[in-house]
């Protein structure tokens, strides 16, 4: 049987930061979710993380017209993954990043799916294929990993296991688009993925900086953010350089800056997290209290709203 081409009832399976952002963005999307968590107090929590998202989803025009009670009432909680699954037509797993715990989490989720839906998983660091080695439907996994916070942060980057049919592919990629996602398809697993080894090349540069004593990580920081930064936020770094070569576009770049780029990469540092490295990290960034956490985060999501409405209002001119 084809997996469903259009899933209308979703399975959340973990509903901390990042599954209680899914749920949000689902229900923004028109859709029914069946939520599953075993934290005390995890169905409160996730009902009020939707309440407090839902005027950033209407900000975006993202609610499919429901009110923040319409979502509400589409939203079910449920003891165990298995009662969750009972009729979802696609899950999205954020169980924690324990191997032994997912693998657990999708022996329960498959003794009560149909052999057709995609189980999703949110992890950041684990292999699908390792993922996948144990379940009865190897073929349904995918990795579908969101950037924090998933009701906002377009991305969504999807990859194969070993395992993994291309049916299972297309039809994540169909539903992300569908729920307003980008998501974008991996040829083949890499540790990491994509967009984190990008992160992380660019904070090991920052940090072999920072030891080298060339600047102070606020103004490496401020490098980033307030310089290609600017630019990340709508085109990637390989557009960049091809529109820094003018008409002539990439070619012209590579004939007058490539060797240049070949000294930087040639220059670029090595940086490990050893003792000193994180002792100079922590005190760069200091430790948050409650308050200052959520405030960092308000700020965060704030700007994230203003960027994504102004490209909204671009792509609609």
């Amino acid at each position: 049987m084809p997996f469903p081409s259009n899933p209308q009832t979703v399975a959340v399976i973990g509903t901390g930061t990042i599954g209680a952002s899914w749920a949000t963005l689902f229900l923004g999307a028109g859709l029914s979710v069946r939520a599953s968590d075993p934290g005390e107090g995890a169905e409160a929590k996730l009902r009020a993380f939707v309440t407090a998202a839902w005027p950033s989803m209407e900000a975006l025009g993202q609610t499919s017209g429901r009110s923040a009670e319409d979502a509400l009432a589409a939203l079910s909680f449920f003891a165990t993954p298995e009662e969750a699954a009972i009729g979802a037509e696609l899950v999205q797993e954020n169980a924690p990043e324990r191997i032994e715990i997912k693998r657990e989490t999708y022996a329960k989720l498959e003794s009560a799916l149909a052999p057709e839906v995609v189980i999703a998983s949110s992890t950041s660091g684990i292999m699908p294929s390792e993922l996948q080695a144990e379940m009865k439907h190897p073929e349904r996994l995918v990795v579908g990993h969101p950037f924090n916070p998933p009701h906002l942060v377009p991305l969504v980057e999807v990859v194969p296991g070993k395992l993994t049919s291309a049916e299972a592919v297309e039809a994540a990629m169909v539903f992300y688009k569908s729920v307003g996602k980008v998501p974008i398809k991996l040829n083949r697993e890499m540790i990491g993925h994509i967009a984190n080894r990008l992160q992380a090349a660019v904070l090991r540069e920052s940090v072999y900086l920072a030891r080298e004593g060339v600047a102070s990580m606020a103004d490496i920081d401020l490098a980033a953010s307030m310089g290609p930064g600017q630019r990340w936020a709508f085109i990637g770094q390989g557009k960049i350089f091809a529109l820094a070569g003018g008409v002539g576009g990439m070619a012209h770049f590579l004939d007058h800056l490539g060797e240049a780029v070949e000294t930087w990469w040639d220059d670029l540092g090595d940086a490990r997290l050893d003792s000193e490295t994180r002792a100079m990290l922590t005190e760069a960034y200091g430790t948050p209290t409650e308050e200052s956490f959520a405030k960092d985060v308000a700020f965060r999501d704030a700007a994230l709203l203003r960027r994504l409405k102004a490209l909204s209002e671009d792509s609609e001119g």
